[in-house]
């Protein structure tokens, strides 16, 4: 029986995954098509492709630098150079950019390299035995494992384990925020000077130029939008059904940018219901021994990358 079923491949569930690897057998399941979770990327064709959940990496931490650093030097990462307009004019540390170099989920990709992956696999079930666990998964099949890893988010992880969270888990006050993603792109054989914009605007919040993060050379210009907190929250639940929410978005880009909407031969929207929590918690990552049951997210910490990664080591520190 193989002793670690970890549920995610985000950067908390790869993470993790790699930590308890190096002592444990381990199984990841993600319901995706690959690795990432919000650092996913898609497709458009060949090595086109969209960023289309984080955007890059912004060390804040030492140690947590330092691992960044070394992934940059193995060439997984890289920076995120150019011009990154703000027209919010927020005064922040110009730190820099780390991005994957043929896409945002290389760390992810990293991390699970030797590690047994499932991926288009829901877990839908899970429940604990006696001495183990027994997951079961969309297509009705059953695994067992010794003890389980969830890195879900948390409202997901309450419908799941519910009835075996500790009550300083279930207690956590956690507002999760959505957020939605509009992917285009343009005919232009420009290449445009601009990295990202941050725009001061009640609908769209930002926008990257993935062609200047060049890996790519394409006569194609592939830009990803992310709506503002407010517009997420008000579309999160009808974006699917509803186009004229994707259309405005992509209306309101080419009214503040100036790019001509009718060379856009490619659009297509992507929701994140559960995308980040702004509060740090009491916590950093639960560990209950009596089940053999360990959570961590950077919903405990945080809303970015770095959260992810700090709650997972926390945890294979518990564990050990």
């Amino acid at each position: 029986m193989i002793d670690f079923c970890v549920l995610g491949s985000g950067i908390a569930g790869s993470t993790i995954a790699n930590l308890l690897s190096k002592k444990y057998s381990v199984h990841v399941f993600d319901k995706a098509r690959g690795a990432g979770g919000r650092s996913s990327n898609k497709k458009l064709k060949g090595n086109l492709s969209f960023d289309h959940g984080v955007q890059y990496i912004s060390p804040k931490s030492k140690v947590f630098t330092k691992i960044i650093q070394k992934l940059s030097k193995k060439k997984i990462l890289k920076t995120w150079d150019g011009n990154h307009l703000d027209f919010t004019f927020e005064k922040k540390t110009l730190n820099p950019k780390y991005i994957g170099v043929k896409a945002n989920n290389a760390f992810s990709k990293y991390y699970l390299k030797n590690i047994k992956t499932s991926f288009s696999s829901q877990i839908i079930k899970i429940e604990h035995k006696k001495n183990f666990w027994e997951i079961k998964l969309d297509n009705n099949s059953k695994h067992q494992f010794k003890a389980l890893i969830l890195t879900c988010p948390f409202p997901q992880l309450k419908k799941l384990a519910g009835r075996y969270l500790e009550k300083k888990v279930s207690n956590l006050k956690i507002q999760m925020q959505p957020n939605i993603t509009v992917m285009v792109a343009l005919k232009n054989k420009k290449e445009l000077p601009i990295s990202s914009i941050k725009f001061d605007d009640n609908m769209l919040a930002w926008a990257a130029n993935e062609n200047s993060k060049k890996r790519f050379k394409s006569n194609l210009n592939l830009w990803t939008l992310q709506a503002s907190l407010k517009w997420s929250k008000k579309t999160i639940n009808k974006y699917k059904t509803n186009k004229s929410i994707m259309n405005k978005l992509i209306s309101k880009f080419t009214q503040l940018t100036g790019l001509e909407k009718n060379k856009i031969i490619h659009k297509k929207i992507h929701g994140w219901k559960y995308s980040y929590n702004y509060q740090k918690t009491s916590l950093l990552s639960n560990w209950n021994k009596k089940y053999k049951l360990g959570i961590c997210g950077d919903w405990f910490g945080g809303p970015k990358v770095e959260n992810a990664w700090l709650s997972a080591n926390d945890l294979a520190k518990k564990i050990k």
